[in-house]
């Protein structure tokens, strides 16, 4: 079957799949599921992609990938800030620069990590997850091997840590409220911060909910940041090239015109739900593409030091992120 077939009917799947209630309840969003079901394809399919197939993946991987960013910013608001309070913003700033600093330096220089797994697995888990990791994606240019073992290890201990809340709240003298800035702060996945606050009740998760859409907004600076700063240390390095370009994500800044749109003009309910659907449906496109085109063989390869990587930030979101929403929030 050609591939220009198989992974839309891939993508519809994990996006049908992920509004299931079973599934949901275990935080997996459409784009996880996608990828997953993209490296099963991959790896059991016979057939040998000719030259469409090829142009239809780089097209999905590529043009779908930035589309369906661009559309994801009408389901962000600047009024959700307010909801909230300026508390949760630092909150927000503090775990994200916290997070990716510590995940780039440790990644390549204690477990001498590949510069881009290190930057994507640190990306991932300081903002939002999966979408997060295909953003940076375009700054960096990795191999898909990199960016499939970065999102498998945030998916990973992003559910474990969706378990781990209800548990922590048992034990903890924190307002609902404060408990959901706690989440929506430290939760990979926007899905994961919605089922972890469910399991608690609404307010928790009306919170946690704003306050990680709130990192998510935070995603368009951060990858013009990252893209200028990768600019100047590749002007620097000894591998100089002839003439340094700045790799300017443009995109970034269609996600921000349509956040700014959505935040000054009134959509109708029908065309939000559809700008919505075109948006998961673009990056699942966009995931299934990478998960056929990666071999299982090379996420073993990796080894150990990717999951170490991950579970560092996975403790220090916990962790810090508990203190310091305890102190601020």
């Amino acid at each position: 079957m050609p591939t220009y077939i198989v992974l839309p009917i891939i993508a519809l799947l994990a996006i049908a799949l992920a509004k299931v209630e079973q599934v949901s309840a275990f935080g997996l969003s459409a784009l996880p599921l996608a990828i997953v079901f993209g490296m099963f394809y991959g790896h059991f399919s016979l057939r040998v992609e000719d030259e469409r197939d090829q142009l239809f993946s780089t097209f999905c991987k590529q043009k779908l990938l930035r589309f369906g960013i661009i559309l994801f910013g009408f389901g962000l608001s600047f009024q959700q800030i307010l909801a909230v309070g300026w508390q949760a913003v630092v909150i927000d700033l503090v775990m994200i620069s916290t997070i990716f600093t510590v995940g780039t330096v440790v990644g390549i220089k204690v477990l001498k990590l590949h510069r881009d797994v290190a930057i994507l697995t640190a990306a991932g888990s300081a903002i939002c997850g999966a979408a997060a990791i295909l953003a940076t994606e375009s700054v960096l240019k990795p191999k898909q091997q990199h960016i499939t073992i970065a999102i498998a290890t945030v998916v990973l201990f992003g559910t474990l840590a969706m378990f781990i809340y209800p548990f922590i709240y048992q034990w903890v003298d924190m307002t609902d409220q404060s408990f959901g800035i706690y989440i929506g702060s430290t939760a990979h996945e926007v899905a994961q911060a919605v089922a972890a606050g469910q399991s608690i009740n609404g307010e928790t998760m009306q919170t946690a909910v704003v306050v990680k859409l709130i990192r998510v907004m935070m995603l368009a600076p951060f990858i013009l940041m990252l893209s200028a700063a990768l600019n100047r240390i590749d002007a620097d390095s000894e591998t100089k090239r002839e003439k340094s370009v700045i790799a300017i994500p443009w995109f970034v800044f269609g996600f921000m015109a349509t956040a700014m749109i959505n935040s000054i003009v009134i959509l109708p309910e029908l065309l939000k739900t559809v700008l919505s659907f075109a948006s998961q449906f673009s990056l699942a496109m966009a995931m299934a593409a990478l998960g056929a085109q990666t071999q299982w063989a090379t996420i073993k390869e990796a080894g150990p030091k990717p999951l170490m990587l991950a579970l560092l930030l996975f403790i220090i979101l916990i962790i810090g992120g508990f203190f310091l929403s305890s102190w601020l929030a």
